[in-house]
């Protein structure tokens, strides 16, 4: 018995090690602000950028402001023009990306007057486009029938953002837990959302596209238009299942992903199966980008939003980064850091988001 027992206890410390040296590999707190960071999916929507701006070189990130086709947002000429300015005015710190109204797209010259538009937005520092989810979830055209992204209708323009060379930000579809009963949904704040928004629990819109057809009209999209660049924002609606993302990047190789609001769902499945979110976050190392997706809401003062993007960049990079048992807000129970190692982090929050926006963050000629 005794010698059993000492057997468990020596194959124990054996399964630890590797753990150990993983580790002693990775970063700490200590180096939070001490590590150059970017997140690559905010929304900056306020006049004044003072306090965001003074949290972010003391947290030592800089960032991505993201116009979206949202109606909860500012409109987009206010959008933009809040954008270009805070980037024009700390370019080493803040870029940003151009989006287009839908409104109007089945008029002739809609898409020419579109890629004309967003071309006067590249020129004038945006490095990238977003396609939201209106596209495949609200809007129709004039007999009143969904358009999906793969619409043909659409082509010409992403057959000119792929000639332009210019990075396609993609939001599909929504969380998976949209299609499924609430009792049923794996993350808090996916529970508390769809219930108190009915409207947008596509459960109960069985009219609706499904979540395969959403995927499925992503992809052909990235089939037809193989060359255009595309960063598929919120794990590209895959978030609830790393296996399947990896089999997505897999068969789209030239596609990025960012992990903006779908922490939740990643630590679902790490609470699950730790190792295979680790081994994800490890075999796809160059195509994952750090982001949070928090926006400035209409009205908050410009210090509130600071301290709640510090809290999330913290409990973030905690997860990422340390071994440490922690509670999260969309999680019942704590959930256990990944001990990522500093190579894989680096890439994460700032040397693939640097490569896939080659024209952001440059210092100002002396």
């Amino acid at each position: 018995m005794q010698q059993r027992f000492i057997r468990i206890i020596i194959l124990a410390a054996a399964c630890a090690a590797p753990l150990a040296a993983s580790a002693a590999d990775s970063y700490t707190m200590a180096d939070f602000d001490k590590v150059p960071k970017i997140d690559a999916h905010l929304h900056l929507h306020g006049e004044s950028q003072d306090a965001y701006l003074a949290l972010a070189r003391r947290d030592n990130f800089r960032a991505l402001t993201i116009n979206v086709d949202y109606p909860d947002f500012p409109p987009l000429d206010v959008q933009r023009r809040v954008a270009r300015r805070a980037a024009h005015a700390h370019p080493a710190e803040l870029a940003w990306v151009a989006t287009f109204a839908t409104k109007d797209f089945e008029r002739p010259g809609w898409t020419e007057a579109t890629l004309k538009d967003l071309d006067g937005a590249l020129a004038d520092g945006a490095v990238g486009v977003k396609v939201w989810k209106n596209i495949g979830m609200d809007l129709r055209d004039r007999q009143g029938r969904l358009v999906m992204v793969d619409d043909p209708r659409l082509d010409g323009l992403f057959a000119g953002l792929e000639r332009r060379g210019v990075m396609v930000l993609g939001h599909q579809g929504e969380p998976h837990n949209c299609w499924l009963p609430v009792e049923r949904m794996t993350v808090k704040n996916d529970q508390e959302y769809f219930r108190n928004h009915p409207a947008y629990h596509m459960y109960r819109h069985p009219e609706m596209p499904g979540y395969e057809q959403q995927m499925a009209a992503r992809d052909h999209l990235l089939a037809r238009h193989p060359r255009m660049r595309f960063t598929g924002v919120h794990m590209a609606s895959l978030e609830w299942d790393v296996g399947r993302l990896g089999r997505f990047l897999d068969a789209h190789p030239g596609v990025h992903v960012d992990v903006a609001a779908r922490m939740g769902q990643i630590q679902y499945q790490s609470r699950r199966d730790p190792k295979a979110v680790v081994d994800f976050f490890v075999k796809y190392q160059d195509r994952l980008m750090y982001g949070t997706d928090l926006a400035q809401s209409a009205g908050q003062p410009d210090a509130a939003f600071a301290q709640d993007l510090d809290t999330v960049w913290r409990r973030d990079w905690r997860y990422f980064n340390t071994a440490d048992r922690f509670d999260v807000p969309e999680l019942d129970g704590p959930v256990r850091g990944l001990a990522l190692p500093k190579g894989v982090v680096d890439k994460l929050y700032r040397l693939n988001a640097e490569k896939a926006y080659p024209q952001a963050w440059r210092k100002p000629q002396a």
